[in-house]
């Protein structure tokens, strides 16, 4: 069966590029074993994240992200069964939402800074369907 969960977190302290490129290469690294895809969007001080592939790897996948002690404020925002894979083509697709058109961030939210924590799980997962559709997601890796 497969799912999908989208969550929101704070880095524990503000993300750097090394840090961004570490937690990348080991989700490319050992997402593909356990057939999860996904995307993860973030700022300095923000991780949204869609994680898709069987309940228990996903399941367990999220377990480990709970005590990762680089987040902080972990929260789900949408977790449920799906038909097919929205994100199938990344084992980690990524997007720096900083430099993203704040007039898209405007269509979803209150102000051209997007706050998954103060939205609903819906509107947060329209936004990742049009960074997919308008090729917003880079570092494709298959």
């Amino acid at each position: 069966m497969l799912v999908h969960c989208l969550y929101a977190s704070r880095p524990a302290v503000p993300l750097n590029p090394l840090v961004m490129k570490s937690i990348l290469e080991q989700s490319r690294k050992n997402n593909p074993r356990q057939g999860i895809t996904g995307i993860l969007c973030f700022t300095e001080d923000l991780f949204i994240q869609v994680l898709e592939g069987g309940r228990d790897e996903v399941c367990a996948l999220f377990a480990q992200i709970v005590r990762d002690d680089r987040h902080i404020a972990v929260r789900i925002l949408v977790y449920d069964e799906i038909s097919q894979r929205r994100f199938g083509s990344w084992t980690m697709g990524r997007v720096d939402i900083s430099k993203i058109n704040p007039g898209l961030l405007l269509k979803y939210s209150e102000k051209p800074v997007f706050d998954p924590f103060s939205c609903s799980g819906k509107i947060t997962m329209a936004l990742l369907d049009e960074l997919v559709a308008t090729a917003s997601i880079v570092n494709r890796s298959s």
